[in-house]
């Protein structure tokens, strides 16, 4: 009897052992919905700086990327539905170059603006001719003013409905962050600073960017020159009237343009730490921002996120890597692990990125913020080669859902191609995200 008991107890332990186990390591309830086929011989259509790959507005949700000719198509659907609407507009990028992305947005009238094709090139920017519509109109200027060496192009939302367009002018090592924003009263463009971030000629700011309820955040690192190994430092600067004036988390108020010499240190990281430039940055329900990169303090590159709290600035490590790396060169790099995106909702904290240690698959890892004891869990079936997070941040913040647009893609380091078979271009939807308590 004793003998049956015990075997009916080790079952008993093994079973929940068993349910355990897969719990720890179950993937999340996700949905794939394929819109068509990709150019993939390099990342182009995944680069984290598109910023807005994907975006929703009243109930519609769009992308836009390159097909296997190079052509620019655009897409839209209904929220929940799988059925795509495609559009082969008639421009096309140089996609042998993966800096040259498309970038997206919806103003508050619901026209659809697009810019793409860019590396140190003229602007290329066109609106759809109607609201809710897919057909561009055509090339046109926005003020035309630094409007000739165009890099990083990125569009943002702002509260009021209007937009807000911010890129590089110039080149790597020597290049000013210009900010434009656009009225949808008067549909016009205007624009707010022509050098927000001076490198003085001797160096370049890689920015990111969010937008909160109290206003706009930025953050970004210096580079040296045009080796991503100069890159140093994660500096900080906020702005409460739409962009006209900043300020550093103290309050005070910077006299325009920022340099070297006024920036404020969010993080000091030093030259040769690989350290990533262009990741992501959000911030919380009490307008806290977080900053989240990577770099090498330990001799293994890892995910760091930087966030201000009571006033003061914090850092929160992870170990999710564990072989060593460096970043050196110029030229989009091939590298093990992806820039991160961030995502945080009350108590949770969240990243998404890939690593090849986990096949290159999308990886969610979440935290809770009182414990910061870190959780990872994949999200895409099978790998997405040089992938790099991209997701719907007007879903987000609207809804809390997490829709990320997925492709598998491959890239050559220095800005090289790779033959492969054109990949299909997807939206993952992440059903539930998962919530870790105190």
């Amino acid at each position: 009897m004793k003998i049956d008991l015990n075997i009916q107890l080790n079952k008993k332990a093994l079973l929940i052992l068993l349910i355990l186990s897969f719990k720890g390591n179950a993937q999340l309830k996700t949905v794939e919905s394929q819109i068509g086929l990709g150019w993939s011989n390099n990342s182009i259509n995944t680069v984290i700086f598109r910023n807005s790959a994907l975006t929703s507005f009243k109930g519609n949700q769009y992308t836009a990327y390159y097909d296997p000719e190079g052509r620019m198509v655009l897409a839209k659907r209904k929220l929940n539905s799988n059925n795509w609407d495609k559009l082969i507009t008639p421009y096309s990028g140089n996609v042998k170059d993966a800096h040259n992305d498309i970038s997206i947005a919806i103003d508050s009238d619901g026209y659809l603006h697009v810019s793409w094709d860019h590396h140190d090139t003229r602007l290329r920017y066109a609106k759809s001719k109607k609201p809710f519509s897919l057909e561009l109109g055509e090339e046109i200027a926005m003020t035309g003013v630094d409007e000739n060496k165009v890099t990083y192009p990125e569009f943002h939302n702002l509260s009021n409905g209007n937009l807000l367009f911010c890129y590089r002018s110039g080149a790597s090592g020597r290049g000013n962050l210009v900010i434009k924003s656009y009225d949808v009263k008067t549909k016009q463009w205007t624009s707010l600073q022509n050098n927000l971030l001076d490198g003085e000629n001797q160096r370049s700011a890689y920015w990111q960017m969010c937008i909160g309820e109290k206003g706009i955040y930025i953050s970004w690192v210096w580079r040296e020159s045009w080796d991503v190994s100069t890159n140093h430092d994660i500096c900080y600067a906020f702005s409460a009237d739409g962009g006209k004036t900043w300020q550093k988390s103290t309050g005070e108020k910077y006299i325009l343009p920022i340099t070297k010499a006024t920036a404020e240190h969010a993080w000091e990281v030093p030259q040769n730490s690989s350290l990533i430039n262009q990741t992501a940055m959000t911030v919380d329900d009490k307008g806290n921002p977080y900053i989240t990169t990577y770099w090498d303090n330990t001799g293994i590159p890892q995910y760091k996120v930087v966030y201000l709290a009571d006033g003061k600035w914090n850092l929160i490590n992870t170990d999710f890597h564990t072989k060593p790396f460096s970043l050196g060169g110029g030229g989009t790099k091939r590298i093990p692990i992806s820039r991160p995106e961030i995502l945080v909702n009350k108590s949770m904290l969240y990243l998404l990125f890939r690593d090849e240690e986990r096949d290159n698959k999308i990886t969610l890892a979440y935290a809770n913020l009182e414990i910061k004891k870190w959780e990872l869990t994949d999200l895409s079936r099978f790998t997405v080669g040089q992938w790099e997070p991209n997701l719907d941040k007007e879903l987000w913040k609207e809804k809390k859902q997490l829709h990320i647009f997925s492709q598998n893609v491959s890239q050559a380091d220095g800005e090289g191609l790779v033959k492969v078979n054109p990949e299909p271009v997807q939206v993952l939807e992440v059903k539930k995200l998962p919530v870790l308590k105190h």
